[in-house]
């Protein structure tokens, strides 16, 4: 059986509503808050996926739960965001099977970038060199 895709915008917003346990005026809200900012169909109507579903739910949650107002949870779900692209990110650069020297760049953004084997790094003004050997365990 295949997954479902969990960023595919499928649901109306009457429907997000009722599976959040929200009004759909709550989701408008949101909206405009910047909270939970659904896909636009060409119409305009808003579409909802299942992440979204759960980002309004843990929002009910922190709301009601923990008391935490809306500009709070604004701030945790952008720091959560941040989060989860900063740990795509250290997988993406941990080292594989291979035990040895690394070499890593960085930009002015701040942008890690792997150098591979037997390549140079670009040497851009304001780029930074960092060589990083492995431990042996």
């Amino acid at each position: 059986m295949e997954r479902p895709d969990v960023d595919e915008p499928v649901f109306l917003i009457s429907a997000a509503a009722e599976l959040a346990g929200m009004h759909a005026q709550t989701l408008r809200q949101y909206d405009r808050l910047g909270l939970v900012v659904p896909r636009r169909r060409p119409g305009g109507g808003r579409r909802y996926s299942l992440r979204d579903v759960a980002t309004l739910r843990e929002i009910q949650r922190m709301s009601q739960d923990e008391g935490i107002n809306l500009a709070g949870i604004k701030r945790i779900l952008t720091l959560q965001h941040q989060v989860d692209r900063l740990e795509a990110e250290v997988e993406k650069l941990r080292p594989r099977a291979d035990v040895g020297s690394r070499i890593f760049t960085t930009g002015p953004t701040g942008r890690v970038v792997i150098v591979e084997r037997g390549r140079r790094a670009d040497r851009d003004e304001g780029r930074s060199l960092v060589v990083w050997r492995g431990y042996d365990a």
